[in-house]
């Protein structure tokens, strides 16, 4: 029987490359990366633990692609091991709005406790602790 072991990475689609960047490192602390696709170009990614999320310019999607690549449409749950509380200091101090949470939720091995944000592009993120059940 075949499976799937671990996501490798996924694709944001976005409209402004620098300014979601800028978000992601500044704001939720991944890293900035860019590697050569299979295709010679020049591609921008962000990391965090064992994880990557590709970049795609919204105007210059790379092939293959989503069916409708739209930047805004991800919803998306990150883990963390700092107390919320911290998040939600250093959001406040960065302006960023909370728009819901801290709230409880099931997450993929178990409870969690959630703050709600968005991205550049008006992406969904959870930002995640894992509650000891």
């Amino acid at each position: 029987m075949v499976r799937i072991t671990a996501l490798d990475h996924l694709v944001l689609t976005v409209s402004d490359m620098d300014r979601t960047v800028r978000f992601y490192v500044d704001v939720l602390g991944m890293t900035a990366t860019s590697f050569t696709g299979t295709d010679g170009s020049v591609r921008q990614a962000l990391s965090f633990g064992a994880q990557k999320i590709n970049l795609h310019p919204a105007d210059a999607v790379f092939a293959p692609h989503a069916n409708r690549p739209t930047p805004g449409s991800a919803d998306l749950c990150l883990l963390t091991d700092s107390p919320l509380s911290d998040w939600e200091a250093h959001l406040n101090a960065l302006s960023i709005p909370i728009e819901d949470g801290p709230v409880r939720r099931t997450g993929a091995t178990g409870p969690i406790l959630s703050i709600y944000l968005r991205d550049p592009d008006g992406n969904l993120i959870e930002v995640s602790a894992p509650i000891a059940p």
